[in-house]
């Protein structure tokens, strides 16, 4: 393999990356919206989806503080890595600013181990039943699918 073949197929990877990165874009808010868990006070009653929307929404009629601190974990945090990534991925803001980004990223995973240990311990309660959606998988996809993109981003050699 020549040289020039090689730096082809790093930059049609580099550019695979970007791609990834801006589908996140989509990915997010459809995450967002999309059932996370299914809930039933009892098995004679029908599960209630619940998304972190709709969690949001009721959580600000009761407690502002967390809603503030899941909003801030799990709608912007994830957006700002994802925008502050794509802009290290077109030249935009410098590579110094990754380990930043990587960090900001990483926050959205609190949301992600709150979520699974809310579903635990309702579970292990046995009042009612709760079964993890779709929504859930996807979002936990996109925050790790983040924090890999970002991951190696940082260990791409410049240039």
């Amino acid at each position: 393999m020549d040289l020039v073949t090689a730096a082809s197929g790093a930059a049609d990877w580099r550019r695979h990356l970007r791609w990834l990165n801006l589908l996140l874009f989509l990915l997010y808010p459809i995450s967002w919206f999309a059932p996370l868990m299914r809930a039933g006070l009892l098995p004679l009653f029908g599960m209630s989806e619940i998304s972190l929307v709709s969690g949001l929404q009721s959580l600000w009629g009761t407690d502002v503080f967390l809603a503030l601190l899941v909003t801030l974990f799990a709608l912007v945090a994830p957006l700002i890595k994802t925008l502050g990534l794509a802009l290290v991925q077109f030249g935009f803001l410098n590579r110094r600013a990754l380990p930043a980004l990587n960090v900001i990223g990483r926050l959205g995973m609190a949301d992600v181990f709150l979520i699974a240990l809310y579903i635990t311990l309702a579970q292990g309660m046995g009042v009612g039943r709760v079964e993890t959606a779709w929504g859930l998988y996807l979002f936990t996809g996109c925050i790790l699918g983040s924090v890999v993109l970002g991951l190696v981003e940082k260990s791409r050699p410049l240039g």
